[in-house]
């Protein structure tokens, strides 16, 4: 949800930042594409399923009634190998940022559509693409229709140290009775929780844009979502992991909040960590949840051996940077896991580039770069990219776009539905190689299934093998489609 910017705080490099005043902006809707195509027909024997989308859209995340056989005669070139033998990492889930506004839009429709949407989205049988992973805001995001935190009756000269004010009513109208309803079909959907700012009392500049955490409160704050975990709890709702700070070195988003890699550092050793430990809490805390053009910062925390001790792994984005740096991380600490949780998609957007440059970067990219998951950012939005605050992301278009009534599925709907129905939680990525411009990544599932996802990135059609355990089959992709095959 960014624009290139210069951080000012003394790093000369470039990030990509929050969306402001003077972002791109574009006044156009987002071009709703249709539904999956309806599947329910006769289809042949196949020992391959193959779902299908083309970057024209003749196509969307469609399952091809064709027959894709094993056999033992000759592979034609180029091969993709597929190799269960050889495992990587454990995969958590796929799925999106449920940002308050998008929590705002999906509740708000008429009962019989939200159930019917929450089914298609959360549903695991075999009509349902089976999103497994959530991100959601703790207090206000970009996203959301105005900036708060959970407790905002405090002032610099009048603080709640003691929190006695904490309370989660802002959260309790839209999402917390959807993350209810979402839990009801998807009981054990992981759950992440991501501040952009800290109650404004409590930072340097008692502002919701930029400044950072006062001293005097990393305790306190510490205790804040020690607090907004039992809160959510109370509800119901398990939160998996945190982050400490959403995007900590961009100042520019409204709301946010600077954290350098050293107070974040101090942070996670010194309060956030104990105050977990002393209170019980077993939720993951995840460090960094930003760009992929500084691995230094979640580097220098894991050199700490007594804040590492705290850390599950940490978070990216890809606003800048190369997805590679998930690996430089994961092999400088390989018992630490890594995890891709942000990207978007501008509107109103090029459906076949932009699904492009996510298949292959993300889920592809992230995964042979050992992510547990992949986030897209935001699940839904309305025809003008909003609800929104005032100085947050003008341009962020939904998986949905959700106009009164009318819900139109975009592209990050089907960037992430290629891997969420068919990669459950709990599959285990497993060795296929790249050939050519066919960037793929393979998966085990629990139950043995073997899934493969291959983006043609080649400029004309290619017709292709795939081999596994010595036998094959050929099959073909347009250029610039995505292919999933399940078997």
């Amino acid at each position: 949800m960014k624009t290139i910017t210069k951080i000012w705080f003394g790093i000369s490099i470039l990030y990509l930042g929050g969306i402001t005043a003077c972002s791109k902006r574009s006044n156009n809707p987002a071009p709703p594409v249709t539904p999956p195509a309806d599947t329910t027909k006769s289809m042949v024997n196949s020992q391959v399923a193959f779902w299908l989308t083309n970057p024209d859209k003749t196509a969307l995340f469609q399952q091809q009634n064709v027959a894709l056989n094993f056999g033992s005669g000759l592979a034609v070139e180029p091969v993709i190998t597929v190799d269960s033998t050889q495992t990587y990492q454990t995969i958590d889930g796929f799925g999106y940022a449920l940002t308050g506004g998008s929590a705002q839009l999906i509740y708000s429709l008429p009962a019989a559509q939200r159930t019917a949407l929450e089914q298609e989205l959360f549903g695991t049988d075999t009509t349902h693409i089976g999103v497994s992973y959530l991100r959601v805001s703790i207090g206000a995001s970009d996203m959301s229709a105005r900036v708060f935190s959970y407790d905002d009756n405090a002032s610099p000269s009048q603080p709640d140290t003691t929190l006695a004010n904490f309370d989660l009513a802002d959260d309790k109208t839209y999402l917390v009775p959807l993350l209810k309803e979402i839990l009801a079909i998807n009981p054990s959907i992981k759950i992440l929780g991501c501040p952009w700012s800290a109650p404004l009392w409590m930072k340097n500049n008692n502002n919701s844009k930029a400044g950072s955490l006062l001293l005097q409160y990393y305790g306190v704050y510490a205790n804040y979502f020690v607090r907004y975990i039992q809160a959510m709890k109370a509800n119901g709702i398990t939160i998996d992991a945190v982050t400490p700070q959403n995007e900590p070195l961009n100042p520019y988003n409204t709301p946010s909040m600077v954290m350098q890699d050293t107070s974040e550092e101090r942070f996670v050793r010194d309060w956030m960590g104990p105050a977990f430990k002393a209170a019980g809490i077993t939720t993951k805390i995840i460090i960094w949840d930003h760009n992929c053009d500084v691995a230094s910062y979640p580097l220098t925390i894991l050199a700490d051996a007594n804040a590492a001790q705290y850390v599950d792994g940490s978070a990216f984005h890809l606003y800048a940077g190369d997805i590679s740096a998930l690996s430089t991380v994961h092999n400088a600490y390989p018992n630490k896991n890594v995890y891709f949780t942000e990207q978007y998609v501008a509107g109103p957007g090029n459906f076949g580039s932009d699904l492009d440059w996510a298949i292959r970067n993300l889920i592809v990219g992230a995964s042979r770069n050992w992510s547990r998951n992949v986030l897209e950012w935001n699940m839904a939005a309305d025809p003008n990219y909003g609800p929104h605050t005032v100085g947050g992301c003008t341009v962020c278009q939904g998986a949905f776009t959700i106009d009164g009534s009318s819900v139109g599925r975009n592209t990050s709907y089907y960037i992430i539905a290629h891997a969420s129905k068919f990669v459950r939680p709990g599959s285990l990525r497993i060795s296929s190689n790249l050939t050519g411009n066919l960037q793929n990544v393979a998966f085990m599932t629990p139950a043995g299934k073997k899934v493969l996802i291959v983006l043609n990135d080649n400029t004309a059609a290619q017709t292709f093998t795939v081999q596994f355990n010595g036998k094959n089959f050929s099959t073909s992709l347009n250029a610039g489609a995505v292919g999933t095959y399940v078997w």
